[in-house]
């Protein structure tokens, strides 16, 4: 756990994480917040446990942590969230001890998990996580929400 904690402690996560809270105050529906990035990661690393995938648990953990923090540049310069967090997580994995081969993957996921065609087993499994995060069984904003009924979480499943 001490490479996923030292995205936690890195200078540039905690500023960005911030400024998207500020940015995101106001947002009525599901923010992207810290709770929403453990969330992704922990259905994630359950997941992939379950179908037996060959994926550490460091790596499922910073997809999870890094995969929106883009939303930052997204709001502020137009860039389309997941390309500005290839940006800001390539910077800050620079200063942890992931490998070169666990950074590329990390940066990989968090690139194609958008991506609607052509997927892998983990990339499907990350894009499937990352919707089912959201609690929409629990949203003050569940009525006016853009999402269909179909794709609305209505129950638990993770």
């Amino acid at each position: 756990m001490d490479k996923i904690n030292s995205i936690l402690k890195n200078k540039k996560y905690i500023e960005n994480l911030k400024l998207l809270e500020k940015l995101e105050e106001n947002r009525e529906f599901c923010k992207h917040d810290l709770e929403h990035f453990l969330s992704v990661s922990r259905i994630t690393y359950i997941k992939a446990l379950e179908k037996g995938l060959d994926v550490s648990k460091d790596v499922i953990y910073a997809f999870g942590l890094l995969h929106d923090i883009g939303r930052v540049l997204e709001y502020t310069k137009g860039i389309e969230h997941q390309k500005a967090s290839v940006i800001i997580a390539s910077d800050i994995l620079k200063q942890t001890e992931y490998t070169e081969k666990e950074k590329e993957l990390i940066l990989n996921l968090i690139d194609s998990h958008r991506k609607k065609e052509d997927l892998n087993s983990l990339e499907k499994l990350i894009k499937t996580s990352d919707k089912e995060s959201r609690n929409c069984f629990n949203c003050k904003a569940y009525e006016k929400c853009y999402w269909s009924a179909q794709k609305k979480n209505n129950i638990i499943k993770y």
